[in-house]
């Protein structure tokens, strides 16, 4: 199914939501392992945030067994 443009449809604000769900997943896993081992990302937040996001999207991909390298 196509998007029409300049509108949404249900299957990407699904996929919106899910990609928002991941960020805002990834910041609070952040400020837990702050609060947990007293390390402060400093600068280095942003980043930080970046890449727990992407291992929270690989730990859901590969749950789901999307994630092969045999493809």
């Amino acid at each position: 199914m196509n998007q029409t443009k300049n509108s949404f449809d249900k299957a990407s604000l699904v996929k919106m939501g899910k990609g928002a769900l991941i960020s805002g997943g990834a910041v609070v896993l952040l400020y837990i392992l702050q609060w947990l081992t007293t390390i402060d990302f400093g600068p280095y937040t942003a980043v930080a945030v970046g890449i727990l996001s992407i291992l929270i999207n690989n730990v859901k991909e590969w749950r789901k067994g999307d994630l092969s390298l045999t493809k």
